[in-house]
């Protein structure tokens, strides 16, 4: 049973940055394409980012700002979060999959396994 355990959300500044964790057990690490997404309140679950067979993937809403990275020896991938702003409060949550079709990586549906969220809150 693959568990992810997100962790490194919080309270910061507009303008401020925050490194989230996601820590995997119960898999090959690095066969598993990993996802970010993000769910603030009212609004659906989306895509943040994704790292796949050696390539990321951003969300337009979130280029330049954030990179998405993992270490396979530690079986965790990262999201530094940077040039913060408010509308990137929400919920964020890492996925997981094993085989990933085309653009499916961005979609919730793409991913068999999910973490229970860490929260992240941005002060303007």
């Amino acid at each position: 049973q693959v568990q992810l355990v997100e962790s490194g959300g919080g309270l910061v500044q507009a303008g401020g940055s925050l490194r989230l964790s996601c820590a995997a057990s119960g898999c090959t690490f690095s066969t598993y394409t990993m996802g970010w997404f993000r769910q603030a309140p009212g609004n659906e679950r989306e895509f943040v980012a994704a790292h796949s067979g050696g390539f990321t993937y951003y969300a337009d809403s979130v280029k330049g700002r954030f990179i998405i990275s993992r270490d396979n020896a530690k079986s965790t991938v990262f999201l530094q979060m940077n040039g913060l702003k408010s509308q990137d409060t929400a919920v964020y949550y890492c996925a997981a999959v094993r085989v990933v079709f085309g653009t499916m990586y961005s979609y919730p549906r793409g991913y068999d396994y999910w973490g229970q969220g860490t929260q992240v809150t941005v002060s303007s």
